[in-house]
């Protein structure tokens, strides 16, 4: 008891600070969601009400919110498997020994992981500009005419999800790099005394070893991309015709352009229910697919 004691008193700092700075202002967020909390209810608290749900049921029937989700989850379906793709294609070529300074490499693509988004997206803006932009002028190189990235419904958000991609993957490039890294040296050589080729070795011994680091890469980058908000904000402020409007970027709008604090705390717990229950859906499949 004395041992537990002592434990509590080092741990209690800790869950003190946790308890004030995060549940607190869950559960405040929470109530908040009940009520019809706005600008007026800001001048004068007795025009705040308790509307219950009422918020939750507005929400399912606007259409900016679905417009939304939907945006959300287009986003989410192409770009996490092409950010999982290119951070396992880049950690296969940092593992073979055939590439020379490899330290370098790792540092270069893990870069991006590092910088202000902010600053990367401004960047961004200037190669996807449709006049002057680099992209566009190494299209113009091969005949192809110039598209204006940002400002077509059709190509917006395929245009941001390329930007999210160059910014993230390097962080699932280490995990999986650490993935490979770990993987023993004999199950090679011994697969190699066999006769396996390398692409026997790849698929029956690379991707069963790294089969639960895949699994763990694909439930973070879905949770992640799940919450995008700084890219359309910087990039596009939700346009071209609302085409890359997500979740947050709704949420936000809701809460600081039209002052409905209910409604965007509202928008906060449907998408933390959509995450939680998308994330323990993953985790139950990765659990019955790698069970023994």
């Amino acid at each position: 008891m004395r041992r537990a004691g002592v434990a509590w008193c080092f741990v209690a700092p800790a869950l003190l600070v946790i308890a004030v700075f995060f549940f607190v202002p869950v559960l405040a967020a929470l109530a908040l969601s009940l009520t019809d909390f706005d600008i007026y209810a800001l001048a004068d608290r007795r025009n705040l009400r308790l509307v219950g749900l009422g918020n939750y049921a507005q929400l399912l029937q606007t259409p900016l919110f679905w417009q939304a989700f939907g945006n959300t989850l287009y986003f989410v379906i192409v770009g996490v498997p092409l950010s999982i793709a290119v951070s396992f294609g880049a950690a296969l070529l940092l593992h073979s020994p055939l590439v020379r300074f490899r330290g370098f490499y790792r540092t270069a693509l893990f870069a991006p992981v590092v910088t202000t988004l902010v600053a990367v997206a401004v960047v961004w803006r200037y190669l996807f500009n449709p006049v002057n932009g680099w992209l566009n002028y190494a299209l113009g190189r091969v005949g192809i005419p110039p598209v204006d990235w940002l400002g077509d419904p059709h190509w917006a958000m395929p245009a941001i999800i390329v930007f999210a991609v160059w910014k993230n993957f390097g962080y699932n490039m280490v995990i999986l790099l650490a993935g490979l890294q770990s993987i023993p040296p004999p199950l090679y050589e011994a697969a190699q005394v066999d006769g396996a080729s390398a692409w026997r070795q790849f698929r029956h011994i690379t991707l069963p070893m790294l089969a639960p680091i895949v699994a763990m890469v694909n439930i973070l980058t879905v949770a992640g991309y799940l919450q995008l908000f700084a890219e359309p904000y910087v990039m596009t402020q939700g346009g071209p015709m609302q085409s890359t409007v997500s979740v947050l970027y709704f949420m936000y709008e809701e809460g600081f352009k039209w002052w409905n604090l209910g409604s965007a705390s509202a928008v906060a717990f449907i998408l933390f229910l959509f995450i939680f229950a998308v994330t323990a859906l993953q985790l139950r499949l990765s659990r019955w697919q790698y069970a023994p």
